[in-house]
């Protein structure tokens, strides 16, 4: 098996893409981000793959700091010996992701090599390193891996940090509409918006960044038939257009005030903009929610979304 890194994103979309699509709902997130044109931050991001001896690609992955590292086995066909290599190329190089996210078994057979002294359990056959990205290979040797799991509750290489489940909506379902009306965001929703946009990711367990961070990020987005916001009397709810795939749309960032929840808020704000999605010509849409959330999933299910593939967050103590 051969590991190659890429330094071109285009040369690792025109080789990943269709791959990747095979299985669009799960790679969602995989898939916005090659696909779309993040041309001048990919220059930083590791970008991988692993190939057989015919010249197939066997294992995709890519990794955009500070988030987790994204694996895909092609046809999520278990790929272990391209797991074993990817671990051991990955953390020869220098490259420290502090988790992996992928389905449940390659990602822990992954935490498990990346984190095992030496870089898994080696094995024979044909491997070799192989990049287009001159000068890009690091330094030699090894890098000292260190883990304590204890009271974690798994074995080998990391933490259990969260599942995650992708849902689909192909055709919404009749639903009881909240008091109010949706509106698309607007410059007075900048007052408060990136502090629920703040509070959205620490519910969610995701990266935390700063105010005026979300604020410039907000600012892009007005203007834009995105960014949904749900009122009655006062915002009470939102819901984003966050990324898009091939054939359809992800929707993020379903945020209600804990004061507002339990009133229908979010279905009704979720689902105008599913609505339009769909009426935009969009194959469908998707929503990625976190296993643990019983309340966000019943609400989806409602509308007419179901589950497709989970995925597991598995952290490293590095």
């Amino acid at each position: 098996m051969y590991f190659h890194r890429y330094d071109d994103l285009q040369a690792y979309r025109a080789d990943v893409l269709d791959i990747l699509t095979e299985h669009e709902i799960q790679n969602n997130l995989f898939i916005s981000l090659i696909a779309n044109d993040h041309a001048h931050y990919a220059k930083d991001w590791f970008l991988a793959a692993v190939t057989g001896d015919s010249g197939g690609i066997a294992l995709s992955a890519i990794y955009v700091e500070p988030f987790d590292l994204i694996l895909f086995e092609t046809g999520n066909s278990p790929q272990d010996s391209a797991i074993e290599l990817l671990a051991r190329e990955t953390r020869r190089i220098g490259c420290r992701p502090k988790g992996v996210m992928a389905p449940r078994a390659p990602a822990r057979r992954f935490a498990d090599a990346f984190v095992a002294p030496g870089g898994g359990s080696g094995g024979g056959g044909s491997e070799s390193f192989s990049s287009n990205n001159s000068g890009g290979g690091g330094s030699g040797g090894g890098i000292s891996i260190g883990s304590d799991n204890s009271g974690s509750g798994n074995n080998g290489g990391g933490k259990l940090y969260m599942t995650t489940v992708a849902m689909r909506l192909d055709k919404l379902e009749a639903y009881e509409k909240a008091p109010g009306f949706c509106r698309m965001l607007d410059e007075r929703d900048m007052s408060y918006v990136p502090y629920w946009e703040r509070a959205f990711s620490e519910d969610c367990r995701g990266h935390v960044f700063s105010i005026p961070e979300y604020t410039q990020r907000l600012k892009s987005r007005l203007g834009k038939d995105t960014h949904y916001i749900w009122e009655d009397g006062s915002p009470v709810s939102q819901a984003v257009h966050g990324r898009d795939t091939p054939n359809g749309a992800v929707i993020n960032g379903v945020y209600t005030p804990p004061r507002y929840r339990g009133r229908g808020y979010a279905t009704s704000v979720v689902a105008e903009l599913s609505k339009s999605l769909l009426d935009r010509g969009k194959g469908f849409c998707c929503l990625v929610a976190d296993t643990d959330n019983h309340a966000s999933i019943s609400i989806y299910r409602k509308l007419g979304y179901y589950e497709v593939s989970e995925l597991d967050i598995i952290r490293f103590d590095i």
